[in-house]
């Protein structure tokens, strides 16, 4: 009931309603971000964070003309095509349109910014063209938040199957979160039934 009650104060608040105005960008600002939804969101939250927002999640859409064994980026069929004329130019306009947008409001050296999935795509093309999901190995982009730029961490062996060093796990990933909101990486959260979650 309190988060409830949060949630819904910090939803009505003027400066969560001015916050979530997009008619207030430039229609060229919104341009260089892509007017789909996904580029959108992704002003949206470059707005937020401007305002003070802490923690800002962006997902990519299931949109009403998504492919149905195909969907967002769950290319089980097609996966070049999919990938170089419908995923990675809305993708690629809006993050880039995100870096350079916090790097020139003074905002990317507190600003970590994740691009990730939860698993990589296996490391073979199927019969269909499309790749499984494959949770052995799989990239991250981060920017931001005194990450140094152009650094690749980590390396998969020769058929991007396996890690083959550095290997960060996914908790590597939450405790770095974690860290820069101010929380030691030990901290234990407690899940509803009461359960510590290292």
């Amino acid at each position: 009931v309190l988060f409830r009650s949060q949630a819904f104060e910090l939803l009505a608040s003027p400066k969560a309603r001015l916050a979530c105005d997009l008619k207030r960008e430039s229609s060229q600002t919104r341009e260089r971000y892509g007017k789909g939804q996904f580029g959108q969101s992704v002003l949206l939250a470059r707005r937020l964070v401007e305002a003070g927002t802490k923690y800002v999640h962006v997902n990519w859409f299931r949109g009403p003309n998504e492919p149905p064994t195909n969907p967002c980026w769950d290319s089980h069929a097609d996966e070049p095509n999919r990938l170089k004329n419908t995923l990675v130019p809305p993708f690629d306009q809006a993050f880039s349109a995100l870096l350079e947008d916090l790097e020139q409001r003074g905002l990317l050296d507190d600003t970590l910014v994740l691009a990730m999935a939860e698993f990589g795509r296996s490391p073979k093309l199927d019969a269909k063209a499309g790749r499984g999901h494959w949770g052995y190995v799989f990239s991250i982009a981060a920017a931001g938040a005194g990450i140094r730029g152009g650094t690749v961490y980590g390396a998969s062996d020769k058929h991007a199957a396996y890690p083959k060093q550095d290997r960060v796990e996914p908790q590597d990933i939450t405790a770095t979160i974690f860290h820069l909101l101010g929380y030691p990486p030990e901290t234990m959260i407690h899940d509803p039934f009461g359960r510590e979650l290292p």
